[in-house]
């Protein structure tokens, strides 16, 4: 199993370790050290965990998933939330179920799969889409 380095490497990428640093808020010398080895604490995991968008799980231990698993859309929530839509413009219609869950599907999947330089990745998005039909 790959140990704290070898992930905290893989989420830097291709970008400069400076570059990480200050995404993460942490200095490029404690960023650098992490990467020679050092583990950092709990508070210091967490603030690279958010950081970089990814599951403080995985950064920790190499198990579950990289990034947070915010594409699952509650359906249920979202019927709630269209019947109170409904409720305040009840003269508006809404787009059917389907069309609203691959639209959330998509944002969460945009906001929790950044590039490394913090912009949207659509290309990897639009392979994310291929697979929608099957959830």
């Amino acid at each position: 199993m790959e140990g704290f380095a070898e992930r905290l490497r893989s989420l830097i990428g291709v970008g400069s370790i400076s570059a990480f640093a200050r995404k993460v808020g942490l200095s490029e010398a404690l960023i650098r050290k992490y990467l020679k080895g050092a583990e950092p604490g709990l508070g210091k995991a967490n603030q690279i965990a958010m950081g970089a968008n990814c599951s403080l799980e995985w950064l920790a231990t190499g198990c579950g998933y990289l990034y947070r698993q915010a594409e699952v859309v509650d359906r249920e929530a979202l019927a709630a939330a269209g019947t109170l839509l409904q409720e305040l413009q009840p003269e508006q219609s809404l787009p059917d179920e389907r069309q609203l869950v691959i639209l959330l599907a998509y944002y969460q999947f945009l906001r929790s799969h950044k590039r490394a330089d913090g912009f949207l990745d659509l290309a990897l998005a639009r392979e994310f889409g291929k697979h929608l039909n099957e959830a």
